[in-house]
């Protein structure tokens, strides 16, 4: 499948709007969405700017053939981190269908921005709405409780319906100090609020946390964040409270779960595998609530990426791993 012109021209355009985003622009959604730090926002926005090269959506686009004629697509967007939207806004036009916005009320700024730039060029031009009423088919992303609603309630109409998912590492003890250091972006970016963020770490049996304390010291000021700060002091006095076994740097907690994978904000959850075997069998049982996996071990999973890469998806990292533009060319 070929980018249409009006596709090229409307990426283009938009990774130079991305490049020269104004000042008062990134200020607004910070003001909207406090979690919206203007780094955080200047970072996603220069990850778009790469991936909207002509080769990157090239590439993306080649192994795909368009079968379907144009159907209205509606896009109920989360607001977790900066463009979180944008992914599928881009694999809707691409696939030639309109697309129909419902904006998080977290992210409607930048989603804004995006959106006036790509209408600039694009022959059908992107619809926000307040309400879904008339659409042909939904992509839908948000917790697993509003995920149980949206499959009632759309469960006449072709969806992608996605729900909580987050990302973890794997380490041997044998990682570098760059490595660990690399880590922390898998940690700390956007607050670690993304999918994409890691929320479980899985270490050998008597893994010394020293070195890796030592790497993540310079993301130290993620504390200075008055959000980040009251869910780290909230935590804290809970696991106080309930005399819970924790290590602590002062920004971030360590606690051992043995089955969870989504720890709560300025936490990291560990659990220690005595062999990579075991440690297969453990993921493979929670692969479905798994975004991507951060690692220099050999591991059989799906989305494995190196340490501090978790951040940086291509256009065909599908988040749940559910090919979207796939889903597109084949509605009928």
């Amino acid at each position: 499948m070929n980018p249409t012109p009006d596709f090229s021209i409307a990426c283009e355009s938009l990774a130079n709007a991305l490049q020269n985003i104004p000042e008062f622009i990134l200020t607004q959604a910070k003001h909207q969405n406090p979690w919206f730090e203007i780094e955080n926002s200047q970072m996603a926005a220069n990850a778009w700017i790469n991936l909207l090269q002509p080769e990157k959506i090239n590439a993306w686009l080649n192994p795909y053939s368009s079968t379907s004629s144009p159907k209205n697509v509606a896009i109920i967007m989360a607001g977790n981190i900066p463009f979180v939207g944008l992914h599928d806004l881009i694999t809707v036009i691409a696939s030639g269908n309109k697309a129909l916005c419902k904006l998080s009320s977290d992210d409607t700024v930048l989603m804004k921005y995006c959106i006036n730039i790509l209408n600039g060029a694009l022959l059908t031009p992107i619809e926000i709405v307040e309400r879904v009423t008339e659409a042909d088919a939904i992509i839908t992303t948000g917790s697993n409780n509003t995920a149980k609603i949206f499959e009632s309630y759309f469960k006449n109409i072709p969806h992608i319906i996605r729900r909580n998912r987050t990302s973890i590492a794997v380490l041997n003890g044998h990682e570098t100090k760059d490595e660990l250091q690399n880590m922390g972006v898998d940690l700390f970016s956007y607050f670690g609020l993304g999918c994409r963020n890691i929320s479980k770490i899985f270490v050998p049996e008597g893994y010394d946390f020293s070195n890796f304390f030592e790497a993540i010291f310079s993301f130290g000021n993620i504390i200075n964040h008055h959000k980040y700060a009251n869910n780290y002091d909230y935590n804290k006095a809970i696991y106080l409270m309930g005399n819970e076994k924790f290590l602590d740097n002062n920004f971030l907690m360590l606690r051992r779960d043995t089955e969870a994978l989504h720890s709560p904000l300025a936490v990291l959850f560990y659990d220690n595998y005595a062999t990579l075997d075991d440690l297969q069998l453990k993921i493979n049982n929670v692969e479905s609530e798994i975004q991507c996996v951060s690692s220099k071990v050999n591991l059989t999973v799906p989305r494995q990426v190196s340490l501090g890469k978790t951040q940086n998806p291509e256009l065909n990292d599908y988040a749940d791993g559910v090919d979207t533009l796939a889903f597109l060319n084949g509605l009928k």
